[in-house]
């Protein structure tokens, strides 16, 4: 198996099919509806809040609430108030499902629940997709994270609607560093060896430096991308902002760090400041362009064409070695 990440493969163009890349549909149907990118803002604190969420669902984007000091049934019934779809994050404790008891007893309910723990492929994630799919058996259930064949088999088997894939590749984690395991530096290769056994949709979890490389996350398998840094540092991002030598910051920490945490324990995650980038909005639009010029390089008209382009794997000094199907 070939072993390769985003920064060291590059997609080949094929006949352009289109007049204007603005013909190109960047659109994906996910979980029963369909929504105007494969990009989901990573549930992390440093990234996600409430007016951001609803601005996500009623724009025609997806998005995953993240679950720390939040109230999720209160939240949901915001949500469910102003017409809007109810995404929310679980972990897979006793107080978890809890939560989950509380939607299903006060009629709430959740269209997507997200089991987000950094060892997904776990006895304890099997337990709570049973306890969800008893509670609350219309919700699409995304579980994570995994990075090998057999975890995403599993979690499929178990009743997970869509796995995410990643371990440790993101900018503020330090799985690797700190235990030895984890997808970080070959990540889209994980992606594209989980990807091959998958019968339902990939979520690619991590590893996201550019906009093509959601594109070549779509070539490899996934249905979604989450991105956490592209999307960290926004006007609208709920970090604290910085100022260092007259510069503007936001704080941006990984849901494993302290500063999540309130403790040193069991960390995983760092914290890291991002230049404050604009708005959200301008980013989305941003990316929604590049993916269609993406789609027309691929000889596209839609998101899965991309899934049809060769690609090259790079040497050391940028000459392809290989040619790849």
């Amino acid at each position: 198996m070939d072993i390769f990440d985003y920064d060291n493969v590059l997609l080949l163009p094929r006949k352009c099919r289109v007049d204007s890349r603005a013909q190109c549909d960047t659109g994906v149907d996910f979980g029963g509806r369909r929504f105007k990118l494969p990009v989901v803002p990573a549930n992390m604190k440093t990234v996600v809040d409430e007016p951001i969420t609803e601005w996500l669902a009623a724009n025609g984007y997806f998005y995953v609430m993240h679950r720390f000091d939040l109230d999720n049934v209160a939240y949901a019934r915001h949500m469910r108030e102003r017409g809007l779809f109810v995404s929310i994050s679980s972990g897979v404790k006793p107080a978890d499902r809890e939560v989950i008891d509380r939607l299903a007893a006060d009629g709430v309910g959740a269209d997507y629940i997200t089991i987000d723990i950094a060892h997904g492929h776990a006895e304890s994630v099997r337990q709570m997709i049973d306890h969800i799919k008893h509670k609350l058996p219309q919700a699409f259930i995304i579980a994570g994270n995994v990075g090998t064949p057999e975890g995403v088999i599993d979690l499929e088997n178990w009743g997970a609607d869509a796995t995410k894939v990643g371990i440790g590749p993101g900018k503020v984690c330090i799985t690797r560093l700190k235990t030895g395991f984890g997808t970080g530096g070959w990540q889209l290769s994980a992606l594209k060896w989980c990807a091959r056994v998958a019968t339902k949709p990939i979520i690619a979890d991590g590893g996201i430096r550019h906009h093509g490389d959601i594109a070549k996350s779509v070539r490899f398998g996934a249905a979604m991308v989450m991105v956490g840094s592209l999307f960290a540092g926004h006007e609208e991002s709920p970090g604290a902002t910085v100022e260092v030598d007259g510069r503007r910051y936001k704080e941006y920490y990984g849901s494993a760090s302290d500063f999540n945490k309130g403790e040193y324990k069991h960390v995983e995650g760092k914290r890291i400041l991002e230049p404050v980038k604009g708005h959200l909005a301008d980013t989305l639009r941003e990316m929604r362009e590049d993916l269609q010029s993406s789609i027309s390089y691929a000889g596209g008209v839609q998101l899965t064409d991309l899934r049809k382009v060769n690609y090259v794997i790079l040497g050391g000094e940028n000459a392809g070695e290989h040619l790849l199907m």
